[in-house]
């Protein structure tokens, strides 16, 4: 590179830098507000729209209709969001917490009246027409006579199937003969709706009938059946677009609710957290990003320099990303950015921990600025491919806040591999060619005496399982006293609501001040969760459940010390946020993503004692952490599965890059070596990045922990346990239990 062209890349790069920095933090829109401002927020950051409906017709839903209804809601209003929320309130009400929305008439107009979906024959036992096409509204749909009630047609007999006995309805596309894309809803019945849509399905196609499908009081769709269907499969077809295909089969959806609801009331909520959460964490990132850069160029000299401005641009590009994409950022999904600029540090370790080799080899500066990219592409990109794997699986089968979380660890990886290997390496390229070309800048790796850690495996695994069997011993004495296994919070157990309207508009921050410590000291638990409804003093506070005494107490507390109304004081009794759908859902995602990454480290390693040892040390991390959760009794919330994701995408990547020079230094294996020897090199070799890494994560963690609000430690104090835990888990078990797998299992690879 000529000195000319690395004067321009450098000045061109500083000022994509500002510019992308004043976009982020300024913006270029008619507010002003820049994208940081303007990044959708979860209701833990920012509050949103709460619908409360009541169940019709029915004073005593059962257990069962209403976790039902709950669940396929669920998924219906994740359409708004993925962070959305729906829980039980009472013994049939049903409330839906949807973030970012301030217009509670639109959610309304657009989620309906659910739970009143019929399929109609077109023609009765009389031979008459059910349904009339009379023309075509504004937007182009058919637009339909009814000639009966619904009373009338259920009574003759023209309604075939209810919404209930559609198991699920989905918009795709496909390409037709002619190479056109079509867009389409498949339908899928349950076992008692297969058995009535064959009998429908062959009396219309006999007939030459269709079967029209009624909603909330008109016909959406009135399909001609083209063949008699008999696996409870079916398609409907015609000139959709996808927005209008996507609509019907969301609206199938939700008419195939067990219950009939209808909206008791509408509130505008604020956030769970307040801007002191949100500010805190702003402040601990700086602070954290802060160390970090003086840390790297500490560390790695003129490295440093270019990977803390690579850093600098991908935050901006983050913020400014969040916003484009629309994606929703809640306490959880601040986790999967905090592990992508791990792993972007990460990138750029190993990458100058290379360089640094090659340096102290004897080779120029730019020489070994090539060899280390070189040599470091394989581990970076197995590590994050890895983990971009599982974001995708947890994105795909996941549901809720693991959705959201799914999405800025994916966003932070894809940024983190584009700075760390395009960036950085661009830069250090331009700083060579202005002049900065002297080792002493760069810096020159140090022969280590390899560290016997093999050698302590029988202590390794010990510790490791007394650890283990710490937190099972604990849970067992937890559950034995009667306050469960672990510290669940409301998301996962439900608990109280109970609505106070202050005499006074009380600020967040004065609330969780003086009235938060009063509750707490009432459920002896620090679990609370505070909502304010916007343009009233109404506030809802959530606390584990409540006994009658305690209701009293809090009643007694809000109207002796801050004169709130005592007639307007409720309670009720709320489900979980977490269904046992989305445990499930959850469960499922982390196998399939485990499975996942285990295939595509068998692949790539052609060894599949690389991939059982990376799984086991994962479940080794996890199990540790949830130790750790049982001991020190930290809350399990929904930022528990966030937790428990990052660790795996944190643990999963470190032990890639010990065993990436494994297999390099197995090529390189002299015939006096031993694979013990072999090992103990490797791990050394890669210690420094083992160290590094997770000291600049945890960083990063540490800072949240010592600003962040209590409801951000509870989240900060486990993910700094995981990362040590992580740390350990590579360096000392990881590399022993391969060998161990091998002396067990000596035949070689079928690969």
């Amino acid at each position: 590179m000529k000195k000319s062209k690395a004067i321009i890349i450098l000045l061109v790069f500083l000022l994509l830098l500002g510019g992308f920095g004043y976009t982020a933090a300024v913006g270029l829109g008619a507010d002003g507000s820049g994208s940081a401002a303007s990044i959708n927020l979860g209701l833990d950051l920012e509050g949103g729209v709460s619908i409360t409906y009541q169940v019709v017709g029915d004073e005593n839903p059962s257990a069962e209709d209403m976790a039902d209804t709950i669940y396929k809601l669920q998924k219906r209003v994740e359409g708004y969001s993925t962070e959305a929320v729906v829980y039980q309130e009472g013994t049939d009400r049903i409330n839906i917490e949807i973030p970012g929305v301030s217009d509670a008439n639109a959610i309304l107009e657009d989620l309906g009246k659910p739970g009143s979906l019929y399929f109609i024959a077109e023609y009765d036992s009389e031979g008459n027409l059910n349904y009339q096409p009379i023309g075509m509204d504004e937007a182009g749909n058919m637009l339909y006579f009814m000639n009966k009630t619904i009373e009338e047609l259920e009574a003759d007999g023209s309604i075939v199937l209810v919404g209930t006995d559609v198991k699920n309805a989905q918009a795709r596309s496909y390409t037709d003969n002619m190479q056109n894309s079509q867009f389409v809803v498949d339908l899928s019945m349950t076992d008692e709706g297969t058995v009535k849509f064959a009998d429908a399905t062959a009396k219309a196609y006999q007939n030459g009938e269709s079967i029209a499908i009624y909603y909330d009081g008109s016909i959406i769709s009135a399909p001609n059946v083209n063949a008699s269907i008999n696996d409870g499969q079916a398609q409907i077809s015609g000139s959709f677009s996808y927005e209008e295909a996507q609509q019907l089969a969301s609206t199938i959806r939700i008419g195939g609710l067990k219950l009939e609801l209808e909206e008791l009331h509408s509130k505008i909520v604020g956030a769970q957290l307040g801007e002191e959460a949100i500010s805190t964490s702003i402040k601990a990132a700086a602070v954290g990003f802060a160390i970090i850069v003086v840390f790297m160029i500490a560390v790695y000299y003129l490295s440093g320099v270019a990977a803390s401005f690579a850093l600098a641009l991908y935050v901006e590009l983050i913020i400014i990303l969040l916003d484009a994409f629309e994606i929703t950022l809640t306490l959880p999904g601040i986790a999967g950015i905090i592990l992508s600029i791990g792993m972007a540090v990460d990138a750029n370790v190993i990458i100058f921990a290379r360089i640094r080799e090659e340096i102290a080899k004897g080779k120029t500066v730019k020489e070994a600025i090539s060899t280390g990219y070189k040599k470091a592409t394989s581990a970076i990109l197995d590590g994050n491919i890895t983990t971009l794997i599982a974001a995708a699986v947890l994105g795909v089968l996941g549901s809720g806040t693991i959705k959201g979380f799914a999405a800025t660890l994916a966003l932070g990886i894809i940024l983190s591999m584009f700075t760390a290997m395009v960036v950085t390496r661009l830069l250090m390229k331009a700083f060579y060619a202005i002049g900065l070309q002297n080792p002493k800048l760069y810096g020159s790796a140090k022969e280590k005496k390899p560290v016997n850690f093999t050698s302590k495996k029988a202590i390794f695994f010990g510790i490791s399982i007394a650890a283990i069997l710490a937190g099972f011993v604990f849970m067992g004495i937890n559950s034995a006293k009667g306050s469960g296994t672990l510290n669940y919070s409301l998301e996962f157990v439900g608990g109280t609501s109970t609505d106070v309207t202050f005499n006074e508009d009380m600020s967040l921050a004065d609330i969780d001040a003086q009235v938060v410590p009063l509750i707490e000291e009432i459920t002896g638990d620090g679990n609370v969760q505070t909502q304010k409804i916007e343009g009233t003093n109404e506030v809802i506070f959530k606390t584990r459940t409540l006994t009658t005494q305690e209701r009293e107490s809090f009643k007694t507390v809000m109207v002796d010390n801050f004169a709130a109304d005592a007639e307007k004081i409720t309670t009720e009794t709320i489900s979980s946020t977490v269904s046992s759908e989305m445990k499930s859902d959850a469960i499922l995602a982390v196998i399939v993503a485990t499975l996942c990454m285990l295939l595509y480290i068998w692949l790539r390693f052609k060894d599949i004692r690389f991939g059982a040892s990376s799984v086991i040390a994962l479940i080794h991390d996890v199990l540790v952490v949830l130790a750790f959760y049982a001991i020190v009794r930290v809350s399990v919330g929904t930022t528990f599965i966030a937790c428990m994701l990052t660790i795996v995408g944190y643990s999963i990547n470190a032990t890639i890059v010990i065993f990436d020079r494994i297999r390099e230094n197995m090529s390189n294996m002299g015939k006096k070596e031993s694979l013990e020897e072999m090992v103990n090199a490797s791990i050394t070799q890669t210690l420094s990045r083992s160290v590094f890494t997770s000291l600049t994560t945890f960083i990063m963690v540490a800072a949240l922990y010592i600003f962040g609000v209590s409801s951000v430690k509870e989240f900060a104090l486990p993910l700094m346990a995981g990362i040590l835990c992580g740390t350990y888990s590579s360096i000392c078990i990881t590399g022993a239990l391969w060998l161990v797998l091998r002396k067990v299992f000596p035949q070689k690879s079928a690969a």
